[in-house]
This record gives structure tokens, sequence and C-alpha cells, in this order.
């Protein structure tokens, strides 16, 4: 099977909307940092958010696309930070990191929750490990893409990919966390965001959620996919006088090292 790839510009079209929990994220960890590393860093379009935070830490990008990292060292200009292409399954630092975060990634690799322990063990002491993931996969956009995606014209292209189910509950990573030494934040927020422009429900899905679909079917075939999907979408997302109402539900958990 063919991998997918990231489309930076099609992600960075709603960049206020998913940077949002990054922000929120990040302000509920209480660290100090000399080293910060953001696993799935995208095209580095959140550093700032990082370098804000922690004004004089050396911060290192990494993510598994190629597309993502290539943008975000051309547009990087701070010399503390760099970018580099890294598989987070396969993530281990040299040395212990002060602070670990993650952004909307860990719901792209399978068995993510068996990392999370051998992550903490990379954190150092008064650090942190602090990420974010969606928690509505069984939202509308997301039902229906793979409802679209079975349909005979398409399931010969699609059927092996099947819908993610991929995250745990907030409760689930508090006690997956919790032990001597460690104090666990876990919660959840549905952000409402009002969404402008025609189909922006599948303009904001198709550079996340239904990329993988996208990029399986043929160019023939990909068109009519898109309209069937566009007309469902439209459906269960009317446009209203504010705009497209997207919720959209999200997990969150800041891990501090407390002990030595």
């Amino acid at each position: 099977m063919t991998t997918a790839t990231w489309d930076p510009g099609q992600y960075l079209r709603f960049s206020d909307e998913r940077g949002r929990p990054f922000v929120d994220l990040v302000s509920r960890v209480r660290s100090e940092a000399r080293t910060v590393v953001d696993l799935g860093c995208g095209p580095g379009q959140l550093t700032p958010v990082l370098r804000e935070r922690w004004p004089q830490a050396q911060i290192t990008g990494l993510d598994s696309s190629p597309e993502m990292i290539g943008q975000a060292q051309r547009e990087n200009t701070d010399p503390l930070t760099t970018y580099g292409v890294a598989d987070a399954s396969d993530w281990a630092p040299e040395q212990p990191v002060d602070v670990l975060v993650s952004n909307a990634m860990l719901q792209w690799v399978p068995g993510h929750a068996d990392l999370l322990l051998p992550w903490t063990e990379h954190i150092a002491p008064g650090g942190a490990l602090a990420f974010q993931v969606p928690g509505n996969f069984d939202a509308p956009s997301h039902r229906l893409l793979w409802e679209t995606a079975s349909h005979s014209a398409y399931a010969p292209f699609t059927s092996d990919l099947g819908p993610r189910a991929a995250v745990l509950d907030p409760a689930d990573y508090l006690d997956l966390l919790s032990s001597p030494g460690w104090h666990v934040d876990a919660w959840e927020t549905t952000y409402l965001h009002v969404l402008q422009g025609e189909d922006p429900v599948f303009e904001w899905i198709s550079g996340t959620g239904a990329r993988p679909v996208l990029q399986a079917l043929p160019d023939e075939v990909r068109p009519r996919f898109e309209a069937d999907y566009k007309a469902v979408l439209r459906e269960a997302y009317p446009q209203r006088e504010v705009g497209t109402v997207l919720p959209f539900r999200r997990i969150f958990v800041v891990a501090h090292r407390t002990g030595l």
C-alpha cells in the first residue's frame, strides 16, 4: 500500500482553528525547560507558541512527513530551533528532555498508548509530557467518510484502509500515566469552529482525516467521490447565518514528572 503524503498548504488552510488546542495545551505545562521536543510538528507553524513559552530553550521539531519538515526548515529563522524527519514510534533521545509535546499526531500511530510509558522514561525530573489528540472519530465527518468510501464504486480502492479508532478517553490516559512521581492532568474540550467558504468541512478534513482515502483513489475516480462526500457533509453540517459550525472534540493530557 502506498504511503499517503501530506500537503502543508491544505493543512494550513485552517491554521488558527488547528492551532488553538496547542495553545491551550502548552498553557497548562508548568515546567521550565532548556530542551523542548515537538513530535509531529508539521510545517512548524506552531513553534512560535513554544518559543514564547520557553524563550531560551533549544527546540527540536520532528515529523514523519518530509514535505512538512521541508517547509518548516525553509521558513525557520530561529537559531535555537531545528527540524528533522523522524518516526514517533522510534523516538528515543540521547539525553532526557525537559518537555515533550505532541499535537494531533498520536492518532496516526498504531498502538500509540504503548509508547507513552517508555516516553516518560526520557523526561527529565521536573519536566513534562503533554499531548493533544482528536476525540471526534464518531462525528458525522468521519462516519460519513467511511460510509462513502465503502460504496461499491470506491471500496476496491479503500477497503484495506479502514477507519482509525485511534484514541483513548481522558480517564484512560490518566490511569495509564498516573504513577508515583507523576501528576497527570487530563481533560477534554469540544470546540465549535465556525468555518467560512464553500464546503468548508470537506476542506478541513481533506487536509487531515480524509487524506488517506483521497490519495488511495485513482484520479479518474476521486472527483466523483469528492462530490458524493461533499453532498452528505452539507446535509450533516448545514450552512448557518454565521457560517458552517464544526463541533470538534479534543482530548488533552499533561503529565508532570515531580519525582527525582
